[in-house]
């Protein structure tokens, strides 16, 4: 007769899956506040549903995007200040499928760690069911991974991916000429790119994330911190307002990359640098850092998140709309006839 002998658990080699269930139950309430039309049941099953009837469609088109939230993760680790890096998550999806002229429908994440932290989990993705109930689209499922031996101690990783639609004929970018205006959108700081950067100056300027910031209230990290700011809905009603011919997110590669992206390749931009203030944490990169001008304009959104290029005839209007629903928008520049980004003046 064979003697039994224990055996080894999942639990053992590091992976504790009641963790991973009290998660899902802790953060059903926050994905239950993002419902929508369309949301056909709720947490736990192998897929999501969505009906596309049901949320107001007759001919759709479907858009998806993906993102990160990229090196921000070190600083939201470093400083345990992990609240808001779900919203950067959520903004840097649905910021892109606006410009698309897509409404954001649903939302699902992704989230990697070597040792599950339920707590922390729990607040990054309630921290993605804000954003998502910002943005108007439903957080209806996604994936906790605990993988030990992947990830030190502490460490994580977030990925997010986005769906949303249009009716057919109504995608962006469309009728960009030569003359349409552009409309710039304020960011909320340094957003969700560029942040191997900023580590880098901050070394440089001998600063921990602890330390007070330079350029702001609070400490150097938590001002980092600020989240993405979510454009979905005023943006969406201005594209309905009529007179919206593109949008561009300003991310990694600035206006300079960004906005070449939406126009037709005969076409450029003529931007004014001195139509809009350099907020105080890109004037303390700039200078801790030695920045020039161009690698400003070609590594940060420098003040300016979003980019609209709207018919003249509508421009007036169209800023107004956008200030009304809390933008703060400026008049750029206009859409130009050579395929050349031109600044003229210097950012202040």
């Amino acid at each position: 007769m064979t003697k039994g002998k224990n055996g080894i658990t999942y639990a053992d080699a590091g992976v504790d899956i009641d963790a991973g269930n009290a998660l899902v139950e802790r953060i059903k309430p926050a994905a239950a506040a993002t419902r929508r039309p369309g949301v056909m049941a709720g947490l736990g099953g192998f897929g999501a549903l969505f009906d596309l009837r049901a949320a107001g469609y007759s001919d759709p088109v479907l858009v998806a995007a993906t993102d990160g939230v990229g090196t921000k993760l070190r600083i939201a680790i470093d400083t345990g200040h992990v609240d808001d890096v779900g919203v950067d998550l959520v903004a840097m999806c649905v910021n892109d499928l606006v410009c698309q002229g897509a409404e954001p429908l649903f939302f699902l994440d992704y989230f990697a760690t070597g040792k599950l932290d339920t707590d922390v989990a729990a607040r990054i993705i309630e921290g993605i069911a804000r954003g998502c109930a910002d943005a108007g689209c439903a957080l209806i499922g996604g994936e906790t991974a605990e993988m030990p031996g992947m990830y030190p101690a502490g460490d994580f990783d977030l990925a997010g991916f986005a769906v949303g639609a249009m009716e057919r004929g109504a995608a962006l970018p469309a009728d960009v000429t030569p003359g349409d205006v552009l409309l710039g959108l304020a960011s909320d700081g340094v957003h969700s790119n560029g942040f191997s950067l900023v580590r880098r100056v901050a070394e440089v300027a001998g600063l921990g994330w602890d330390d007070a910031s330079p350029f702001g209230a609070g400490t150097l990290g938590e001002a980092l911190l600020t989240p993405t700011r979510l454009y979905v809905r005023p943006c969406l009603e201005a594209i309905r307002a009529g007179g919206v011919h593109a949008l561009a997110h300003i991310t990694g590669g600035g206006l300079t990359e960004n906005l070449p992206r939406v126009l037709p390749e005969t076409c450029g931009a003529r931007i004014d640098l001195t139509s809009w203030a350099l907020p105080p944490v890109f004037a303390w990169l700039r200078e801790a850092g030695g920045l020039d001008q161009a690698e400003m304009l070609k590594t940060f959104n420098a003040g300016i998140g979003m980019v609209l290029a709207v018919s003249p005839k509508r421009a007036e209007a169209l800023r107004a709309l956008l200030t009304d629903h809390g933008e703060t928008c400026v008049t750029l520049g206009h859409v130009t006839d050579s395929p050349d980004m031109i600044y003229e003046g210097a950012l202040a």
